[in-house]
């Protein structure tokens, strides 16, 4: 299923929500927490991505280069 942006708009704002940010931060962050995340955890998933391969998208046709 594939719906337009306007469309997902719709349906978000008959559900009440609104393109807000927020304010403030929230007062239960962990700038510790957060820190340490940026540091350890982001460079694994942003090395995890995968990267796209040229050349045939079958798998019975060689690549033709």
């Amino acid at each position: 299923m594939s719906l337009s942006v306007a469309t997902v708009w719709r349906l978000l704002e008959r559900h009440g929500w609104s393109w807000q940010a927020p304010a403030r931060r929230a007062l239960e962050r962990d700038e510790q927490v957060v820190e340490l995340r940026k540091k350890e955890v982001w460079p694994r998933v942003k090395a995890s991505r995968r990267h796209v391969a040229l050349g045939s998208p079958s798998r019975t046709k060689p690549a033709s280069r």
